[in-house]
């Protein structure tokens, strides 16, 4: 009885310590076979594809206990992501975002200049976001298409806050002068005549 205790307990002290081995590196092409061990709070590793002007990154890397596989789609760019949670497990790549099935809906994005033009969403993609990025000063309004996973986890992403998402064509909706500048005249328009 005293060995299998004994056994029981360093089976635990060898198994409580291991942390999650996992590739990391970002890539333009090619394989990417360098690994490193994850800090002890990153219990998943993931692997990212990242599509920004037809150029297509790969990333690996540890994660931490919330990792969501999904996709976001920023009209300018894609994302997609895939979690696992075992050594190496992210050696494939995240799925490819260049074949995916259009599924319907539509979101407005922002373009640098306006947040009036709208991305067809596809695949996995049945939620429309909206958020802000501290990247820039000032911060800068981020809008798109995103699958639910990525919405249930809205503090993954770094300086980006205030994500919210809804359900429906266009239901982020747009800001654009055109709408703001209509908006005043009506508002001006109504307050000559009724006063």
């Amino acid at each position: 009885m005293d060995l299998q205790i004994s056994l029981f307990l360093l089976f635990v002290l060898f198994t409580g310590g291991h942390s999650l081995n996992c590739n990391d590196c970002i890539s333009l092409a090619g394989s990417c076979d360098q690994s490193r061990q994850c800090p002890t709070e990153s219990t998943n590793c993931f692997s990212a594809t990242v599509t920004v002007n037809s150029t297509t990154y790969q990333v690996k890397s540890c994660a931490p206990g919330v990792c969501p596989s999904g996709s976001v789609n920023l009209g300018i760019g894609r994302v997609s992501s895939a979690c696992c949670n075992t050594d190496l497990c992210n050696a494939q790549d995240a799925p490819d975002l260049s074949n995916n099935t259009p599924n319907g809906n539509k979101c407005y994005y922002c373009n640098g200049q306006s947040c009036s033009k709208t991305v067809i969403c596809s695949g996995s993609e049945d939620r429309c976001f909206n958020a802000t990025t501290s990247l820039g000063n000032p911060s800068t309004a981020v809008k798109g298409c995103a699958s639910k996973s990525i919405c249930d986890a809205p503090n993954l992403i770094p300086a980006v806050v205030g994500i919210s998402c809804c359900s429906g064509n266009l239901c982020n909706g747009a800001e654009s002068v055109t709408q703001s500048f209509l908006f005043l005249c009506c508002s001006l328009l109504s307050f000559i005549l009724l006063h």
